[in-house]
């Protein structure tokens, strides 16, 4: 064997080796992605709130929220809260839990959001909401969840620029259920980029 094809053979070998090196490296590097993307969602039980999921220190997708609930929301560190229940739905206390927010010294937004007739209106007030100065990071709810998470998605496609599979999901996991609102957040993101 002469000096040239032994220097070649080392070659392709080094070569092969760099390239395995780094497939393993991206490799490990999706995996890590996928599990920290996978972990941000947590469910939590607190007093005087049904359906309480926190997407790390972000944000937090709710159903009913009483009005006794909110200096727990302040003491777990949140700046806003963001209410999509109409002052007329069964249990919304509205201006109660308005006082109590200004008692606890919490930022708060009532943005009645109709999911029988989604209005991009509505939309517009909440990522001028969500994206205001001081609000992060947000308590949003309505009464099961599905709704604010469903804004979230909208905040994620249209001021985040996700993509729509990998927000879709994590709007998923935070309470949206309908697909009737999914695809309202997704055109409406579309029409609505910040």
């Amino acid at each position: 064997m002469s000096n040239a094809q032994d220097y070649a053979g080392k070659e392709r070998m080094n070569t092969m080796l760099i390239l395995k090196m780094a497939g393993f490296l991206l490799l490990a590097v999706g995996f890590c992605a996928m599990s920290a993307w996978s972990k941000q969602v947590t469910k939590q039980d607190v007093q005087g709130v049904t359906n309480f999921k926190r997407l790390e220190t972000t944000v937090a997708c709710a159903g009913a929220t009483s009005a006794d609930a909110v200096p727990e929301i302040k003491k777990m560190g949140f700046a806003s809260i963001i209410n999509l229940r109409a002052a007329n739905e069964t249990g919304a206390n509205v201006e109660e839990e308005a006082t109590a927010a200004k008692v606890a010294g919490i930022r708060y937004y009532n943005i009645p959001f109709d999911s029988s007739k989604p209005d991009p209106v509505v939309a517009d007030k909440f990522l001028d909401a969500i994206t205001a100065p001081g609000s992060d990071p947000a308590f949003i709810h309505c009464a099961g969840g599905n709704r604010a998470a469903t804004m979230w998605l909208i905040k994620r496609l249209a001021v985040d620029h996700w993509d729509v599979e990998r927000a879709s999901k994590e709007a998923t996991e935070l309470g949206m259920t309908s697909e009737k609102l999914k695809q309202f957040a997704i055109d409406y993101a579309q029409a609505h980029k910040r």
